[in-house]
């Protein structure tokens, strides 16, 4: 019984002041609540999109880099190749002089020109040794186009099949196999 008399009391008893102002306390602090939970939303929000944001630019910041780096890597290459094509272009221009200096050794009589031609001649294949330039040659061979030009053509021997080199009239020269100068060459029938 005494639960219920307390019951009683509490509901005659006339809610006082402090109650009042407890409660308008409380409202007051719910209020203050919504608006700091207001803005750490906004905050939150605000963090996410900068953080999105960061992550875009590191995004594109690796792109950039990645591309300047194919750049240079790409620019080197081609530089390096077009010297080396500058150089074998100086090179193949020397051709001509190597052809001129194999006939006057063909040609020499004196022995004391013959021997100083030979090291004349030695010396440039020395240079097209360290040029990495080799030398096509393919008498006995069967005719290639893409690395012999036929000038002439003559009726094979008994035995000999068609379409062999017979001859080489100006040698040729290729690097890293791609040819800097065709083998000029006859070509049986």
């Amino acid at each position: 019984m005494s639960k219920e008399k307390d019951k009683e009391t509490l509901e005659e008893v006339p809610v006082s002041e402090a109650a009042a102002d407890a409660a308008e306390e409380m409202k007051q602090a719910e209020a203050i609540e919504e608006v700091e939970n207001a803005e750490l939303n906004a905050a939150l929000k605000a963090a996410e999109e900068a953080k999105a944001q960061a992550e875009d630019f590191k995004r594109k910041w690796y792109s950039v880099t990645a591309e300047y780096d194919n750049y240079r890597k790409r620019t080197a290459m081609t530089r390096a190749q077009a010297y080396a094509e500058g150089r074998a272009d100086v090179v193949s221009k020397l051709f001509p002089i190597a052809d001129n200096l194999e006939r006057a050794l063909q040609s020499c009589q004196d022995e004391k020109t013959h021997k100083g031609i030979e090291m004349v001649q030695k010396a440039f294949e020395k240079i097209l040794e360290d040029e990495k330039i080799s030398v096509i040659d393919p008498v006995g061979q069967p005719f290639d186009p893409e690395k012999h030009e036929a000038i002439m053509a003559s009726d094979p021997e008994e035995g000999e099949e068609s379409g062999i080199v017979r001859q080489v009239f100006a040698k040729g020269y290729e690097r890293e196999g791609k040819v800097l100068r065709f083998a000029q060459v006859l070509v049986t029938k």
